[in-house]
């Protein structure tokens, strides 16, 4: 047995689209009824199963774009009906067969465009560091120090070596965010230029170094040991390579 409740707040609150006036409401609701208190359950345990199998591919920063640009110049034309329990599963197992899709086909979008497109982010994320202020929120060339408080803030290891006897000292890390994750940043400094070196986790293989510019600043993108690396800087890009050889070789 359903009630109005379920059919006019419920996915709303699960999905936390209510105000908190509405949501306390709602909240006062399931304190006395069965239906909605086990409608929620099932949702967040759907919700749970699709995390785990782990299908989620995150859409690029000009697909977002796309979809927010068509989202804005949308108006709902009649009131929607209300969509009913088996109108949410059957939209779940389309979502569930979309990121199987993508989940295969996955590989196939990291192009060359995508790679070149996330660079570019990155290299905005460069030049927001090098406004007024401190470059990092950590400042030392001790790699023992600066891992640990990466090992403290992040899920994942972060290799960090100082350079400094081959020209690229060390001077500190920072978190920054990108396409919605959390990435570390360590800071080096190479005849008085800035380098950021940009590190996150990832599933794709192994690749070699690519290259190109932006705004004046050349970067550097590989991946290896399922780790992704991008060094941004507006020093040579013979810089960076080495830098690049320099981090590949001692991972």
């Amino acid at each position: 047995m359903r009630c109005d409740f379920a059919d006019s707040l419920l996915q709303g609150y699960f999905d936390s689209e209510l105000s908190a006036l509405g949501a306390a409401a709602f909240e006062r609701h399931l304190q006395h009824c069965i239906p909605c208190a086990t409608e929620l359950v099932d949702l967040d345990f759907l919700r749970d199963r699709l995390q785990l199998a782990q299908l989620y591919e995150p859409a690029t920063a000009s697909l977002r774009r796309k979809i927010n640009s068509h989202l804005h110049r949308m108006a709902p034309l009649t009131a929607a009906p209300r969509p009913l329990l088996w109108h949410w599963l059957a939209a779940a197992a389309a979502l569930l067969f979309v990121a199987i899709v993508l989940a295969r086909v996955g590989p196939m979008l990291q192009s060359d465009d995508y790679q070149a497109e996330l660079a570019g982010e990155i290299v905005d994320a460069h030049v927001r560091s090098l406004h007024p202020g401190p470059i990092t929120e950590i400042a030392s060339g001790d790699e023992r120090i600066i891992k640990g408080w990466f090992d403290a803030k992040l899920k994942f290891a972060v290799l960090v070596r100082n350079f400094a006897n081959e020209g690229f000292a060390l001077k500190g890390g920072r978190l920054d965010v990108m396409e919605g994750r959390s990435v570390a940043v360590l800071v080096y400094e190479r005849n008085g230029r800035p380098i950021n070196v940009f590190i996150w986790p990832t599933r794709e293989s192994d690749t070699s170094a690519r290259t190109g510019s932006r705004q004046g600043f050349q970067w550097v993108d590989w991946r290896k040991g399922k780790t992704e690396f991008c060094a941004v800087s507006d020093a040579d890009r013979v810089d960076l390579e080495q830098l690049h050889h320099l981090i590949n070789s001692s991972a």
